[in-house]
């Protein structure tokens, strides 16, 4: 997962409900809804600073999260596996209808 917004937003859905309130407030509107730190500081009523501060100490709980489970790299890692063996399954459906196995019945 390469884009930085992505991997922040998935790990976020895995893990957001084990970060404070707050931190998944700003974080969230941060890097989902694109609010910048004065929009958000205006909205929760908190400092840029506290806000910078709020979404830094999420960001180091999701990754440090995601360094001692793994979730997010074993799903995707199963998701990847999942649609070769779709592709796969696939072909050989085509395979079988292209082979006419007619048995003669």
């Amino acid at each position: 997962m390469e884009d930085s917004r992505l991997r922040r937003s998935v790990l976020l859905d895995f893990y957001g409900e084990l970060l404070t309130e707050k931190q998944r407030e700003c974080y969230d509107l941060h890097y989902n809804e694109d609010l910048s730190l004065s929009e958000i500081a205006e909205q929760s009523g908190i400092s840029r600073q506290g806000v910078w501060d709020n979404i830094r100490r999420a960001d180091a709980a999701l990754e440090e999260l995601e360094e001692k489970t793994g979730l997010v790299a074993r799903v995707t890692a199963l998701e990847r596996e999942l649609a070769d063996l779709r592709e796969q399954l696939e072909k050989l459906r085509g395979a079988e209808g292209a082979g006419g196995s007619d048995n003669g019945i």
